[in-house]
């Protein structure tokens, strides 16, 4: 993996292969750098793709002590791409998914040096989602981390951040994946940071003008699939693509890929 150093000193882990016009994938809550792995092998061929670990996650560090976790600022996020972006060019396409494309937008308002911008599912409090982190949860989450509670602050996560139903988190802390959850427990921190309410798009959003591409799975979630088709009334430049499959908020690498190619090389 390359690394690159981020203001705050935290080392942000990515990889990158291919060749051509780059394009650097961001993940969302509890996602690392293999979250985009497979949209990006699929784009590798005409394009250098590059996906990072954000930080607290995979082999990306993170200068924000447990003690420290309700010190997080967005800005934190916007510096490690920043960082990850300069490093591969100066600038770049950007590709958020979830809670990662919420982050992208807000980089790209922020001044990221980014040339075109793709959105897959932003879970965004619009058209009927309530897609919002409840008042108070970053605080709560933060508190758990720095109790050494890693579980319960993912736990939380699941069930007042993301809206799963509690009999699935149950089931999910008895699974084999749950340690790898915990090892990311402080980043529900960060995505909850990113997306508390009222989480609606700004006007500073509205007014940005960088080329931008809204993407939704036909068989995601409805909620999600529906903010996503509203979003682009918004922005200012957007668009919105509707792509076959996607379902459980899943990114169907194929054909997102073709989607992504399509308006990159418009």
């Amino acid at each position: 993996m390359q690394t690159v150093t981020s203001a705050d000193g935290t080392t942000i882990a990515y990889n990158r292969a291919g060749s051509g016009p780059t394009i650097v994938f961001v993940p969302g809550a509890f996602n690392d750098s293999t979250t985009c792995a497979p949209l990006a092998e699929q784009l590798q061929d005409r394009y250098t793709v590059v996906c990072p670990d954000r930080r607290g996650r995979g082999h990306s560090g993170d200068a924000i002590a447990p003690a420290d976790a309700a010190t997080y600022d967005v800005q934190r996020e916007i510096e490690d791409l920043n960082a990850v972006i300069a490093a591969e060019g100066g600038e770049t396409a950007v590709f958020g998914f979830s809670s990662g494309a919420n982050l992208a937008l807000q980089a790209a308002v922020a001044g990221a040096r980014i040339t075109k911008l793709a959105l897959y599912e932003p879970p965004f409090a619009i058209g009927g989602l309530a897609g919002s982190a409840k008042d108070g949860l970053p605080g709560k989450l933060a508190a758990l981390i720095a109790d050494g509670k890693p579980g319960e602050a993912v736990a939380t996560m699941q069930i007042e951040g993301i809206g799963l139903p509690a009999q699935m988190v149950e089931q999910a802390r008895q699974s084999p994946m749950w340690p790898q959850l915990e090892a990311i427990a402080q980043s529900v921190v960060y995505d909850a940071t990113i997306t508390r309410a009222p989480n609606l798009p700004t006007p500073q959003m509205a007014r940005l003008d960088i080329e931008t591409l809204v993407l939704g799975g036909s068989e995601s979630w409805p909620g999600l699939r529906d903010a996503s088709r509203a979003l682009p009334e918004h922005l200012a430049r957007a668009q919105y693509v509707d792509v076959p499959g996607g379902a459980g908020h899943g990114i169907p690498a194929e054909a997102t890929a073709k989607a992504l190619d399509a308006f990159l090389s418009a």
